[in-house]
């Protein structure tokens, strides 16, 4: 260390406080220090003169020192060295003048011209010597540092000094006497100059502000910086300037950019189960936040829910997303339009192998090698390109590519490992989407192979249902609606829920429907009917898996409406009533008593019965039409009711009026299924009803068949006189020998003729072979051969056997 240098490192660290810097010894006194000490010996070693600064070191004043051995204020001299010449430089313990010692690094020097014997010597506190070796290395290595920009700035903000070099900042070098502005453009230069200036005012220092500018000759671009800021102080503590720390920080914010980037992707991509809204989300994360341009295209069978095929070309995939919305695309990529085929070239390979491509925009054009191709393909003002293949579970499902227009930097092969990741990601959620639809089509194909037509036409009613999934489609579940013909001019209505959703429910749905039928061709009434469904639904829970034996179960409400007799009977397993709306437009729901639903066997049902006028409609419906997360049944069936008698008028087909009633009372994406079943009833008129009571005489056999003619000919049948006249001797013979009293004979003409016999007995009747050698057992051979179709059905006090045959010239 030279003198210079020497006299700077006391100088430097006098200045570290205004009322002086600590110097401490053995005994840990503080000592005033406010610059070099500096002392003048003669040849002998004796003190010549002797400064203030020595006297604020030691405490002794000059008259005190002066004339006296420079040794006597040295502690601890070794022996060996008490005559020895006064050393160039070293360190020693010199006594303080209230007796404690001072630790010291000095330096000495010949004093005027060469030859002379006096020699000055400049010490200072050791440990602000080493302080300053410390800073100053420090210093150093901070300005060697070709990422880190020094700049000291005085109080007016015009730089005094910095190590910025041709290779920081703008690429220019920075002078003394420059500004901000010089090199920034107007408004970054503004901002930095505020952000120092409040510094230098306050003294509260800026650390890792991170800041974005521009530079004056490129101002497009901007860089990201972190700016560290301190005050300057002299000795006194009055402001001198600030120093200023710039760090490139553009690999610390892109790798932040990259993690917020990763970390949206997993939040905002994969929430849809819909393959296009999926590829949208995966397109609107990308741009602008790691492209100006993204696109999203998938195999045509993807969008199907269907696997891909093991590798993909040109033609065999189509746009599915764009972003952001309203960018400006070339005619080649359109949403929802096929991609035209590209040539093979060398980086595609790496493509086919699940690896992002990027192309610079001259390697683009030289691979596509059709100018009209490129005009077709590539965005304006493109620079840049990277693709990244949508491989997932071993299929590839398409692609996502992203660009870079005007001056925004260039795709790097950095970025590519990020892309990578992004593509990974994004493949999952599409393939979970495209496996879900798939899922979702074969359930919907399911459901709709499982309901029944949308609208009938009996000549006991006109009905129109509708089925709306859960989620607008999103979540086939099990709710269901039939309408089911039966004899004698009668209808069944059935409205039923399943518990769950998805393929089982659809399963259990399939299977309860097609019991209920069965169950319905036995004629049984409404509660016996729900009972044995009941028992079957309680054998379905016991074969189902252990874990799933919970959510077997469901709803139904099941009416039967007889035209002739004008009356509706029906029982409820824990649905909701159904509601009659009548020809008057009045509306109501219908008193029942619901029995449990059909997972608790064993309970009992209540048929309830009601009179019901032709031309009245019955609408039965599944909870989710009436409950809501705003409302329950309580709440919704009043609306249900009012909607029902504003839609449902006498001229307006029930199909149509089934829509406009979902269409005001349901949700756009109902979290419940939604079953709707419309019923307009008719009535078969008195005219064409005829009745006898049957005598309990074997007489009464002929007697019927008497009564029978005239009713055929008034009605004009005679063609069915001789058919029908053998179908009653026999039912009514098998009424009076096996049954009981009250016995009557009903005739009802429509489209067929149907013979009734009722008695009071039990008995089941049954068709069964007669032997050659029998004397009877044919009569109910012979009324099936006769007729198209008969049956029997037990009521509450008795049966009625039935038989129906075809008239071919009904009005």
């Amino acid at each position: 260390m030279d003198l210079e240098n020497l006299k700077n490192a006391c100088s430097a660290g006098g200045s570290q406080g205004s009322t002086g810097v600590p110097g401490s010894g053995p005994g840990g006194g503080l000592y005033a220090f406010d610059g070099p000490a500096a002392a003048v010996l003669d040849h002998r070693g004796a003190v010549v003169r002797w400064t203030g600064a020595a006297e604020d070191l030691t405490g002794f004043r000059a008259e005190e020192v002066c004339g006296r051995l420079v040794r006597e204020l040295v502690a601890d001299l070794p022996d060996d060295l008490c005559d020895a010449e006064i050393p160039a430089s070293g360190r020693v313990r010199l006594w303080h003048q209230c007796g404690d010692t001072i630790d010291v690094t000095f330096r000495t020097t010949e004093v005027g011209c060469s030859g002379s014997e006096e020699v000055l010597v400049l010490a200072a506190p050791t440990h602000h010597v080493a302080g300053h070796e410390h800073g100053a290395a420090l210093l150093r290595a901070l300005s060697a540092q070709n990422r880190i920009t020094i700049a000291v700035y005085d109080t007016d903000l015009t730089t005094v000094q910095t190590n910025a070099t041709p290779n920081t900042l703008d690429g220019r070098p920075v002078q003394p006497g420059a500004r901000l502005s010089d090199m920034l453009c107007a408004e970054d230069a503004e901002g930095l100059e505020a952000v120092l200036r409040r510094v230098l005012e306050t003294g509260a220092p800026v650390v890792r502000r991170n800041q974005q500018v521009s530079w004056r000759h490129d101002p497009a671009r901007q860089h990201d910086l972190s700016l560290s800021a301190f005050r300057l102080e002299d000795a006194r503590g009055r402001p001198t300037g600030v120093a200023a720390l710039y760090l490139d920080n553009a690999d610390q914010m892109r790798a932040r950019r990259n993690l917020d980037l990763a970390r949206e992707v997993a939040e905002r991509v994969g929430g849809s189960l819909d393959v296009v809204r999926t590829a949208q989300d995966l397109a609107d994360v990308l741009a602008p936040a790691f492209g100006d341009l993204a696109a999203v295209d998938l195999a045509h069978s993807v969008f199907d829910g269907d696997e891909p095929s093991k590798r993909l070309g040109g033609g065999d995939m189509g746009n599915a997303a764009l972003a952001p919305a309203g960018a400006v695309w070339p005619a080649g990529i359109k949403r929802g339009e096929s991609i035209p085929p590209l040539p093979e070239h060398p980086l595609l390979r790496s493509f086919h192998h699940g690896e992002p491509v990027v192309f610079a925009l001259d390697d683009f054009v030289a691979m596509v090698k059709d100018p009209q191709l490129v005009v077709y393909l590539v965005p304006k003002d493109a620079h840049s390109v990277m693709a990244a293949p949508l491989h997932a579970r071993g299929h590839t499902l398409g692609a996502i590519s992203a660009w870079r227009c005007g001056r925004s930097d260039p795709f790097t092969e950095d970025e590519a490992d990020l892309m990578k990741q992004i593509a990974s990601r994004g493949a999952l959620a599409i393939d979970n989407a495209r496996r879900y639809t798939r899922e979702h089509r074969a359930a919907v194909a399911l459901q709709q192979r499982l309901l029944p037509p949308a609208t009938t036409d009996t000549p006991a009613a006109e009905t129109a249902g509708i089925y709306l999934p859960a989620g607008g489609g999103a979540d086939i579940s099990g709710d269901w609606y039939d309408a089911i013909a039966l004899p004698s001019l009668r209808v069944a209505l059935v409205a039923g829920d399943v518990v769950g959703h998805g393929m089982p429910a659809s399963a259990t749905m399939g299977r309860l429907r097609a019991a209920i039928q069965t169950l319905a061709d036995l004629e049984l009434e409404p509660d016996e009917l729900l009972s044995r469904l009941a028992d079957l639904v309680q054998r379905l829970a016991a074969e189902a898996p252990p874990g799933d034996r919970d959510i077997v179960g469901g709803t139904c409400l099941y009416a039967v409406y007889d035209s002739v007799t004008r009356r509706c009977a029906m029982a409820s397993a824990g649905h909701p009533p159904p509601v009659l709306v009548r020809p008057d437009g009045t509306a109501e729901a219908v008193g029942i008593s619901p029995g449990p639903p059909l997972a608790l066997s064993g309970m009992p049902y209540e048929t309830t019965v009601i009179d019901v006028e032709p031309g009245s409609v019955l609408a039965l419906y599944t909870d989710g039409l009436v409950e809501r997360g705003d409302r329950d049944v309580g709440q919704g069936l009043p609306r249900l009711a009012e909607a029902l008698a504003a839609h449902c008028r006498p001229g307006r087909a029930l199909d149509e009026t089934g829509r406009a009633l979902l269409a005001d009372l349901a949700d756009q994406a109902p979290r419940d299924d939604v079953a709707l079943l419309l019923a307009r009833t008719r009535a078969v008129p008195a005219a064409d009803t005829a009745h006898w009571e049957i005598p309990a005489d074997p007489a009464a056999v002929s007697k019927a068949r008497e009564w029978i003619s005239r009713q055929l000919t008034i009605w004009g049948l005679d063609d069915l006189l001789f058919a029908t006249e053998l179908i009653v001797s026999e039912l009514v013979t098998n009424a009076i020998r096996y049954g009981r009293p009250p016995m009557d004979l009903r005739l009802i003409r429509h489209h067929v003729l149907v013979c009734e016999v009722t008695d009071s007995s039990s008995t089941q009747p049954r068709l069964r072979r007669a032997l050659t050698t029998d004397e009877g057992g044919r009569g109910l051979f012979l009324v099936s051969q006769l007729g198209g179709r008969w049956g029997c059905r037990h009521g509450q006090n008795g049966k009625t056997i039935w038989s129906e045959q075809v008239i071919q010239e009904y009005p």
